[in-house]
């Protein structure tokens, strides 16, 4: 019956994860997922090196990133290497690591409550959740992470409190794992609280405690973190981690401490994010279980420590972190602990349902409830996680189109942020926000090989003045276009274009830029494209 019901909770799993397998990876989130496809390409395609990581844009190749082990983007750009570049691999191989989750979490609870029931439930609530489901098919690292920041849990959790003797295996295993987990993406550094937590219960006990294992299990893992971060640091051009971290994380942490408005908006910014967190991660009713399931924890529970110190090191994290990083999927790692809690209190509902006199016909009733609430439950979620699907069709369209039109191997200038376009696209050069950018910054392209500008916010492309008048010197592709695609090779500059962008300048002094592009028909306001 064990396997029986895992079966089909890992059917249910896979079915809810091919929702939209096959969408562009524009849906959400764009931009992450444009990052990642992009690491996978260029393995496959530039240098096929896990410590060489890079995007598409910052200028031609190579363009190194700081970013976590990319173990996605290297298995799928192995298998790009067979079969070809599809983007729906990196799905695929999201979902192995989500359908990995669900098994490793049945064994956990049941362990963790000594219950086959309370595994089949942790693993069914998992599954299930929108953001489990959601982000289990997303072209991202943060699947991997959960899965083996879920094994080195479940692992080293088990040594501590079951083994009195630890074996080289079981230490060698969680080390590896533990430090895949890590490396997968550092969120999940926050292990370290509830392992911690429960090195100190069995101190406190009395029991034996081994510290040169001990010590290898802690700190070969972040040896490991601490020398792939300095490999990859010093060659990176863009310093994603460390960057958001000392120019963003830090300084809003120091700042809640200087004032209490400073605090109290910082509070409320938690209370934000764990909103997200309830809705849009876990889902409203698997929520509500596992608040349930800290409350009416089965007294056969092996380790209420784990779950406790699981919560703190996950909430701390989050209000360090997500308060300024305000995105859902940061708080990924919560969610294995919520199925399992969820799965506590299901298990010991479960438990006084069966163990009460009742007649059968009582117990199949409550039985169909169950089942009409999970269906409820699942349809929820769906319609929470909906939007997420959406994607912009037109907007797919026109990259593709100009993939197809644009000279092979140029660099672009794309006046939009978002590496899931340029990916599109199919070219490298630079993404910039077309309000920001100047004639000088563009100059400096031009000279670095960049041949096309692409605009594609035309609002904020045609308020920038200075900018567009003087990209009139230019031809354009198709007048027609919704994005038009300024061919910036200096041997194709308009005759006059000088003497126009001087009597620009001139009307700009005068304070009247503005007047002078609508008397010559230029960069009049548009809708914008995207």
């Amino acid at each position: 019956m064990w396997r029986i019901g895992m079966g089909a909770i890992l059917l249910i799993a896979l079915a809810l994860r091919l929702g939209g397998i096959h969408n562009p990876i524009l849906d959400h989130p764009g931009w992450r997922q444009g990052d990642t496809a992009s690491i996978a390409k260029n393995f496959a395609t530039l240098q096929y090196n896990i410590l060489y990581p890079q995007t598409n844009y910052n200028g031609p190749p190579p363009n190194y990133v700081e970013l976590e082990l990319q173990i996605v983007p290297i298995i799928a750009a192995t298998l790009y290497k067979i079969v070809g570049v599809h983007e729906v691999i990196g799905r695929l191989t999201s979902i192995a690591f989500s359908l990995g989750t669900v098994a490793v979490l049945g064994f956990f609870a049941r362990w963790l409550f000594a219950s086959e029931i309370a595994g089949l439930f942790a693993a069914l609530l998992f599954a299930v959740m929108p953001g489990s489901f959601f982000y289990g098919r997303t072209f991202t690292p943060d699947t991997t992470m959960v899965f083996f920041l879920t094994c080195a849990l479940y692992v080293i959790t088990r040594t501590l409190v079951d083994e009195e003797t630890w074996s080289v295996r079981r230490i060698a295993g969680g080390t590896a794992l533990l430090t895949l987990a890590f490396l997968a993406k550092p969120v999940a550094l926050a292990a370290l609280v509830p392992i911690g937590a429960l090195i100190v219960e069995r101190v406190v006990s009395g029991r034996t405690l081994r510290w040169a294992p001990l010590a290898l299990l802690l700190v070969i893992p972040l040896a490991v973190l601490y020398g792939y971060d300095r490999a990859v640091a010093s060659h990176a051009e863009w310093h994603w981690a460390s960057g958001i971290t000392t120019l963003h994380v830090l300084p809003a942490l120091a700042g809640s401490f200087q004032s209490l408005h400073a605090l109290h908006v910082k509070f409320t910014l938690f209370e934000q994010v764990l909103g997200m967190l309830a809705y849009t991660m876990i889902g409203p009713a698997i929520t509500a279980l596992a608040i349930l399931g800290f409350i009416f924890m089965p007294v056969a529970a092996r380790s209420r420590t784990l779950l406790w110190s699981w919560l703190a090191g996950g909430l701390a994290y989050t209000y360090v972190v997500v308060t300024v990083e305000r995105v859902d999927y940061y708080m990924y790692l919560l969610l294995p602990l919520a199925a399992l809690c969820g799965a506590a209190f299901l298990t010991r509902l479960t438990s006084a349902i069966v163990n009460r006199p009742l007649d059968n016909a009582v117990k199949y009733v409550a039985a169909a409830a169950g089942v009409l609430a999970l269906a409820g439950i699942v349809y929820q979620n769906l319609e929470i996680v909906k939007p997420y699907y959406a994607y912009n069709k037109q907007v797919y369209r026109n990259a593709i189109a100009l993939n197809a039109a644009l000279a092979p191997g140029a660099l672009v200038v794309m006046g939009h942020y978002d590496p899931s376009v340029l990916y599109y696209i199919g070219r490298y050069g630079w993404e910039e926000d077309p309000y920001l950018w100047t004639p000088f910054d563009e100059q400096s392209a031009i000279r670095k090989g960049a041949r096309y500008f692409i605009d594609i916010e035309k609002n904020r492309f045609n308020r920038n003045v200075e900018l567009c008048a003087w990209m009139q010197r230019f031809p354009i592709v198709n007048e027609r276009a919704q994005w038009l695609v300024y061919i910036t090779d200096p041997a194709r500059v308009k005759p006059g274009a000088e003497k126009q962008w001087r009597a620009f300048r001139n009307a700009e002094l005068r304070g009247q830029a503005r007047q002078w592009l609508d008397e010559h028909a230029l960069c009049a306001s548009g809708k914008r494209q995207k």
